[in-house]
C-alpha cells in the first residue's frame, strides 16, 4: 500500500492567474472581529496576519471585508471604501505579506445576515423568521452588486494585496442567492439553480475584469447549506462546473450557514475533513484549483486530501491554536494541535472563545489557559457593543477630516 508523500503538502503551486502560491496550506477566512469599529485594520490585527505569514502559510484570507457598510456582518468588519484608512490598509497587506506569504481579501456582504445594529438585512426575498427578518433586493439594487465587489477587489489590488476571494458560502448573500431556502425570486436571479447563480457569475466576471488576468480571484463556495431546503451538492456542483473557464483561481469549497439556530459546521467534532467527498465530486467537474476548509485537524488529514486531489488545504482554528503550525509541519518539530474540548457550552460560546484568542494571538499574549466560555462570550459582547456605537457614530458617505481618499 503507498502512503500519501507529505512533501506534497510544501509543493508551490501556480494558479491560474501566473500567482505562486509558496506550499499548498493556507490560513483560511475567519471573521476575526479585529477592524477597529470604523471599518479599518488594527496594529493587533496587522500583527495576527504577520504571524501567519512568518507561521509559514502560503496564503492567508482576510473574512468579511465590506465594500459597503450597511451590510455588514459584524462591527469588527473591515470596510474598504473610498474614504477608509488607506494607510492602515497598505500596512495590513505588506505586513500579512511577509516570508513569501499571500493576503487576500474575502469580498463580503451579508445581505440578510447583516447585523440589525449597524446595517440594513436584505437578501434575494423577503424573510420575517424569529432572529432574522429581511426585505428583499430590487432588480436594480442586485445589477448594481457586481461593480460594488469589483471596486472594492480593484481597491485590494491597488492597495498591496495579493488576491481577492468572492464569499459565496456560509449562508451571506451571494450564497443566499444560490440557496432555494433563502432564494425564492421569480425573476432571472430565482428559481433554477442557472438562474440562482447569475448573480455569482456576473460578479466573478465583475471582478476579473477589474483587476486584469495576473490578480488572484478565488471564490468561497458551499457544498451544502446543512439545511432542510437549502443549497444541495448537486446543484452546488452545478456551480463548480460553470465557474470551469470563469477567471477564478481557486475555489474554496466549504459548507454550512449562519442561519439562526443552525449549527456551525466549524463546532462538529468529528473525525476529518467535513466536505472531501464533495471536493473528490468537484474535481471530476474543474480544472480549477481547489481548496477544501472545515475539518482538517492534522498534518495526516492534510496529506490525505493532497492525495485526493485537492490542492489547497484550508486551515483555521488550528491556526489559531499554532499560528506557526505549516512551519512546524515542514520541519517535523509540531506535532498536531491539541484541540480544547468544551462541555455544555453556550450558545456562541466556542465562536466568541476563539474569536478572542484571536485577540490575544495579535496583541502576543497567547497562554495555554483554555478559559472560561461565558467569561470569553462575556468579552466578544462587550467589544462587539463598544464598537457598534462607533460604528453607528461613524461617517460612511466620507464626509470625515480624517477620510483618506485614494489617489
Amino acid at each position: 500500500m503507498t502512503h500519501p508523500d507529505p512533501a506534497a503538502l510544501f509543493e508551490p503551486l501556480e494558479l491560474p492567474c501566473g500567482a505562486v502560491l509558496k506550499n499548498r496550506i493556507a490560513k483560511s477566512a475567519m471573521s476575526d472581529s479585529l477592524g477597529d469599529g470604523r471599518g479599518n485594520p488594527t496594529p493587533a490585527q496587522m500583527r495576527l496576519y504577520e504571524r501567519w505569514a512568518d507561521g509559514g502559510a502560503a496564503v492567508s484570507i482576510i473574512g468579511e471585508v465590506q465594500g459597503d457598510p450597511n451590510f455588514a456582518e459584524k462591527p469588527g468588519n473591515l470596510v474598504l471604501g473610498p474614504a477608509s484608512d488607506h494607510d492602515a490598509f497598505r500596512t495590513l497587506a505588506q505586513r500579512g505579506s511577509r516570508n513569501g506569504a499571500h493576503l487576500w481579501l474575502q469580498l463580503g456582504h451579508a445581505g440578510a445576515m447583516a447585523h440589525p445594529p449597524i446595517s440594513t438585512p436584505k437578501g434575494p426575498s423577503v424573510l420575517d423568521l424569529p432572529g432574522l427578518t429581511c426585505d428583499a433586493l430590487t432588480t436594480r439594487e442586485i445589477a448594481a452588486l457586481p461593480d460594488q465587489f469589483a471596486h472594492t477587489a480593484r481597491r485590494a489590488q491597488a492597495l498591496g494585496f495579493g488576491g481577492v476571494q468572492v464569499h459565496a458560502a456560509h449562508g451571506f448573500l451571494l450564497s443566499q442567492f444560490l440557496s432555494p431556502l433563502f432564494n425564492t425570486r421569480s425573476d432571472a436571479y430565482g428559481g433554477s439553480v442557472a438562474h440562482r447563480m447569475r448573480l455569482v457569475l456576473d460578479v466573478v466576471a465583475a471582478v476579473r475584469a477589474a483587476v486584469g488576468p495576473s490578480f488572484a480571484v478565488g471564490l468561497k463556495l458551499n457544498a451544502t447549506d446543512q439545511l432542510e431546503g437549502g443549497l444541495t451538492e448537486d446543484d452546488a456542483l452545478a456551480v463548480v462546473a460553470a465557474l470551469d473557464g470563469s477567471g477564478v483561481d481557486l475555489i474554496d469549497i466549504s459548507g454550512g450557514t449562519y442561519f439562526p439556530g443552525a449549527r456551525s459546521a466549524s463546532d462538529g467534532v468529528g473525525d476529518g475533513p467535513y466536505f472531501l467527498g464533495f471536493a473528490e465530486r468537484a474535481r471530476a467537474l474543474t480544472d480549477t484549483p481547489l481548496m477544501l476548509t472545515g475539518g482538517v485537524k492534522t498534518r495526516a488529514q492534510a496529506v490525505a486530501a493532497r492525495a485526493l486531489g485537492i490542492d489547497v488545504v484550508g486551515l483555521a482554528r488550528a491556526l489559531i491554536l499554532d499560528p506557526a503550525l505549516p512551519d512546524g509541519w515542514q520541519t517535523g518539530v509540531a506535532g498536531d494541535p491539541s484541540f480544547p474540548r468544551f462541555r455544555d457550552p453556550p450558545e456562541g460560546g466556542i465562536t466568541a472563545w476563539y474569536t478572542m484568542r484571536l485577540t490575544a494571538l495579535g496583541e502576543d499574549r497567547e497562554t495555554d489557559t483554555v478559559d472560561d466560555l461565558d467569561a470569553a462570550l462575556r468579552a466578544y459582547e462587550a467589544r462587539d457593543a463598544a464598537r457598534t456605537a462607533l460604528w453607528a457614530a461613524q461617517d460612511w458617505d466620507g464626509q470625515s477630516a480624517n477620510a483618506q481618499r485614494p489617489a
